[in-house]
């Protein structure tokens, strides 16, 4: 008997690869979330996901919708009011992403997860580019 679910293993290591590579996009900006953060991130909505699907196949919106509320307490610890100015939206915002990414590898969505992926790197490595050069004008 073969008790060993490898599509599901598949599925959390892909999710926690895929928020591991955005939390190294962090880590290098020295943001106060790195990769340990993001794969963790990852891999739990994976999980979550792929067990409300499984546990409660009729509803499995519930679950993803609860993935989100708790989603929302982490990122509200990453955003802080420095010197009148409000840091952390950014890391938050790609946890918030990193946490759909894994919800989405964790019920099946391969490509949906990945290209998502590909799509927030190049929105956090280039637009910050775009963003220094319009504040500079």
């Amino acid at each position: 008997m073969n008790f060993i679910n490898w599509e599901i293993i598949y599925r959390l290591f892909l999710a926690t690869c895929l928020g591991a590579f955005i939390g190294a996009q962090r880590s290098f900006f020295k943001k106060q979330a790195g990769m340990r953060t993001f794969a963790l991130v990852a891999l739990g909505a994976a999980l979550f996901a792929y067990l409300g699907s499984v546990v409660e196949p009729n509803a499995p919106t519930r679950v993803l919708a609860n993935i989100v509320v708790g989603i929302g307490f982490l990122g509200a610890g990453l955003i802080f009011l420095h010197e009148e100015r409000v840091i952390g939206l950014t890391t938050a915002a790609a946890l918030w992403v990193t946490t759909a990414i894994g919800a989405a590898i964790g019920v099946g969505y391969y490509a949906e997860g990945i290209f998502v992926t590909i799509l927030s790197l190049i929105i956090l490595w280039t637009l910050i580019y775009l963003e220094n050069l319009i504040r500079k004008e």
